[in-house]
């Protein structure tokens, strides 16, 4: 991935006392900025990049006789095989935690880690407001309610100070989603949840490896779930992990996930097999991962280094603001690279006019959520019979005066991503994005 550094930096060609004088913070770092920026690609110029970025998922073709192996076998079931066993125990290990649990994806290891903890009708889960539908979907479809805390805007992450103030006598867990990649504040989270009694079901469905003071994001609250979807860091097309490091209640993780079939501590009452469900991985799923996870410590390696690298490059333009991580975090994921848009700084020109301009330059980006509890799905769950039959009038109304989440709205206004499939290439390649940003920057005037 070393090619050709394609980037341009105008501000450089300043003079020798002016750099002296940036250096010494006399004047801004960006003073003399946009005399010689190039065209805009969106206006006709050369984009600063045109090669293409590393392609994800990247396939390993030594696994490819592992795969051929079982499909040729006809053992396609966990049950007559041992590859999701022995790719349960990888990641457990991999995560320093005692067991773990593999589902056909990561929203229905949300939902099984919902049931065994029994979170149901009636209950409140506090989540954060800023993260993938599938968080809102799993408390919604385990018939508990939704209740948000406001979103941190520098860290994206939900908003610690804001948790105590949402718990009610019927608010059963706190479910931290580390959106991104980037860890929550697990000591703040845990302090509450212990406080008040409250389970804890870690959303780490985008932070594998990501870690909090050391211990991985998803093993610190009482289970952790992960998701291994196509574009996830160990992608596997469908797949997902719940994580813990209690026996028993391991144990009814994986009774339930194999339609209720007893299991260790969980014994059977009849001759017929406990209540439980059908949510277990395949074999030919788990080859898959046990090739994608051989590269996972050191593309996470790469991220990091080259996420770091770009937050240098771009924190002193005026209006980029960098996401900020806890001072508990001791490694994040990066999903996606987050930042922040300030129109002001670029002759208020609105966000899409920016993302379009840093598209145009060879950056691919996007907008990230938007405020999902307006568009509708949160009305309907509320309206519907289900939830008419779990929670009073009086808490559905006081619910929907309470849908008001300032942190949030602004983070939604504000957020620009960078997919994570781009910080796996060279510094040079982490550069372009960083020229690009700047002569977007350095061709403000020129957005509207």
């Amino acid at each position: 991935m070393d090619g050709k550094n394609l980037t341009r930096r105008a501000f450089l060609a300043a003079s020798t006392g002016t750099i002296a004088a940036v250096a010494s913070s006399r004047v801004p770092v960006y003073a003399n900025a946009g005399k010689k920026a190039g065209k805009l690609a969106i206006k006709g110029g050369k984009p600063v990049r045109t090669k293409k970025w590393p392609a994800w998922p990247q396939w390993d073709e030594s696994a490819e006789e592992h795969v051929i192996s079982i499909l040729r076998s006809g053992n396609w079931f966990r049950g007559r095989g041992s590859t999701v066993t022995t790719f349960e125990k990888k990641y457990a290990e991999l995560l320093g935690a005692r067991r773990c649990i593999c589902t056909f994806n990561g929203t229905n290891a949300l939902l099984t880690a919902m049931h065994v903890l029994d979170i149901g009708v009636g209950d409140e889960v506090i989540v954060s407001p800023y993260t993938f539908i599938a968080t809102y979907n799993v408390v919604i479809g385990s018939s508990a309610l939704p209740v948000f805390a406001d979103t941190d805007p520098e860290t994206l992450q939900i908003n610690p100070d804001k948790i105590e103030e949402r718990i009610t006598r019927k608010t059963k867990a706190i479910m931290p989603v580390h959106i991104l990649g980037l860890p929550a504040n697990m000591d703040k989270i845990m302090a509450i949840a212990k406080k008040h009694n409250l389970i804890v079901i870690e959303d780490a469905c985008q932070a594998w490896l990501a870690e909090w003071r050391g211990k991985k994001c998803g093993t610190l609250g009482d289970l952790g779930c992960f998701s291994f979807q196509n574009s996830k860091h160990l992608p596997i097309g469908e797949g997902g992990a719940i994580v813990g490091n209690d026996e028993e209640l391991m144990d009814r993780v994986m009774s339930y996930h194999n339609c209720g079939r007893p299991y260790g501590s969980v014994k059977r009452t009849s001759s017929y097999p406990i209540i439980g469900t059908n949510r277990r991985m395949l074999e030919y799923q788990a080859a898959v991962g046990l090739s994608q996870i051989k590269r996972l410590e050191s593309d996470t390696a790469r991220r990091n280094e080259n996420a770091g690298y770009l937050t240098s490059r771009i924190k002193d333009i005026p209006g980029i603001i960098p996401h900020k991580l806890y001072e508990g975090v001791t490694r994040a994921a990066y999903h996606l690279y987050p930042f922040r848009y300030k129109k002001e700084h670029f002759n208020n020109a609105p966000r899409d006019k920016f993302l379009a301009a840093l598209r145009a330059e060879g950056v691919p980006c996007s907008g990230g959520y938007g405020p999902q509890y307006r568009d509708g799905l949160i009305e309907e769950a509320l309206n519907s019979k289900n939830f008419k039959r779990s929670f009073s009038k009086a808490r559905l109304d006081k619910y929907r005066r309470e849908l008001n989440y300032p942190g949030n709205d602004q983070l939604c206004r504000e957020a620009v991503w960078i997919g994570q499939n781009m910080l796996l290439g060279s510094r040079s390649d982490t550069g372009d994005i960083a020229d690009a940003i700047l002569k977007v920057y350095e061709n403000r005037d020129k957005l509207a």
